[in-house]
């Protein structure tokens, strides 16, 4: 992922230097474990630790010749190690080694993933309870339909993120295994004990049977879930989107001192972060149709899915944790207009209160077809005119009789919609992911 979307903490993950440090670890434990079991000399192991090294630019030379990445590695360890070098890799096969490391790096990338999101739900939980009840016109089809609150709204993406939290657990623990299993995964040259041994170390679960490779089926379902976090990513992005419309501008983004919006047009206020995260969701989302197609490779082994992972294990981490970290702030310092909210679900006259209309007709005994035709012929009259929709209710003969003007005035009252906002926030806030965060406070 290019540095603009990256933050430190993941890309180290994903670094030449970090993925040879944990190839080099797994050998050397490895080797413990082989001592352990007698297959090569105790003092092996110790000086493969004591002297082991490698140099990125050596293996990079070496790989030029043997156009194999892993004996690349080999041969560089061994030129710090000696002739003991010779029992380093005893029995393993070069998956052993990669499947295994790539592993470690796309779980120490859940971890971090799994932060950003414990961040965004602080957020969401935070200004969910901040406009609990403030007054919003909620939409559909892009039209206004009847009444929210904002609080309701955030509540919505703070459940969905809830649902992500979980599902990205899931996926940490499911790609978190270790295959030492040799050639075609048969453990014809190696002991279990050895892949136990290197699980234990590297924070993994062995694999109950590999093929030579770790299934792919893994890294379907965590890159799946990748773009499923993408995709609430992106749905909250568009809802801040729309808001900050100059049409609509109920919200925006915060636009800091000396920003600039237009290279042209001065006056320009744009939302370039959630637009960012738009396109920074769709990277994402691209890795999962070919990580699916890396479940079927050949027999025991193939690479196809391996130029695959070496693009979008790197870039679909890297690009999900940016995005988590600046969604997350743009909620942390989101600009909210109330009253323009207000203004905005009073626009049509008072139509939002159509169904309290209808209810209330058929429940005076009007048959739902008739209540339907006296509240839509008035309705339409306000969209295509303007006006009062209570006062064009009160003048209609067929509506008076059988709702007073005190009675109509009645249905026109916000708290209706509200009234159970106090139970959804309960549902959703009571279900709560154990994270490190004290959400809310």
């Amino acid at each position: 992922m290019i540095p603009r979307y990256s933050r430190p903490e993941m890309s180290t993950i994903w670094s030449e230097e970090s993925k040879f440090q944990i190839w080099f670890e797994i050998e050397a434990h490895a080797c413990d474990a082989q001592a352990a079991l007698g297959v090569i000399p105790a003092e092996v192991a110790k000086t493969v630790w004591e002297n082991g090294a490698f140099n990125i630019d050596r293996i990079n030379e070496i790989e030029r010749e043997t156009k194999h990445d892993v004996i690349a590695f080999l041969t560089n360890l061994a030129e710090y190690v000696g002739p003991d070098a010779r029992f380093v890799h005893q029995g393993m096969t070069s998956s052993d080694v990669l499947d295994t490391a790539l592993a470690v790096q796309m779980t120490r990338a859940s971890n971090l993933i799994l932060e950003g999101i414990e961040r965004l739900l602080a957020a969401l939980r935070i200004r969910a309870h901040e406009f609990k009840r403030t007054p919003t016109i909620g939409r559909s089809h892009g039209i206004h339909a009847e009444p929210t609150t904002l609080g309701l709204k955030l509540a919505t993406f703070y459940a969905e993120f809830s649902r992500c939290y979980r599902r990205m657990q899931a996926a940490r623990d499911e790609i978190a295994t270790c295959a030492i299993s040799g050639a075609v995964g048969t453990f014809a040259h190696i002991d279990p004990a050895v892949e136990a041994h290197v699980a234990k170390k590297m924070g993994l679960k062995v694999e109950p049977v590999s093929t030579q490779v770790i299934p792919r089926d893994r890294h379907a379902m965590f890159f799946a879930t990748l773009g499923v976090v993408a995709g609430s990513i992106e749905r909250l992005a568009t809802e801040i989107r729309h808001m900050q419309r100059t049409e609509v501008r109920e919200a925006e983004e915060f636009f800091s001192t000396g920003q600039k919006g237009s290279s042209a047009m001065p006056h320009k206020r744009n939302p370039v972060l959630t637009e960012n995260l738009t396109g920074i969701a769709r990277i994402v989302r691209a890795a999962v149709t070919p990580a699916l197609e890396n479940v079927a490779l050949w027999h025991e082994r193939d690479i196809s899915h391996s130029s695959v992972e070496r693009v979008f294990g790197p870039d679909a981490t890297i690009g999900l944790d940016f995005a988590l970290h600046r969604l997350a702030s743009v909620m942390e310092n989101l600009l909210v207009y109330p009253d323009r909210m207000q203004a905005n679900l009073d626009q049509l006259g008072g139509l939002v209160h159509s169904q309290q209309i209808l209810l209330a007709l058929t429940q005076a005994g009007v048959s739902r077809e008739d209540a339907y035709k006296y509240v839509q012929r008035n309705a339409m009259r306000v969209w295509q005119d303007g006006g009062s929709y209570l006062e064009l209710l009160k003048a209609d003969t067929d509506v008076q009789a059988h709702l007073d003007d005190a009675a109509l005035e009645s249905l026109f009252d916000l708290g209706q919609h509200f009234r159970h906002v106090d139970t959804i926030f309960d549902r959703v806030f009571a279900d709560q992911p154990a994270t490190k965060y004290r959400l809310g406070d």
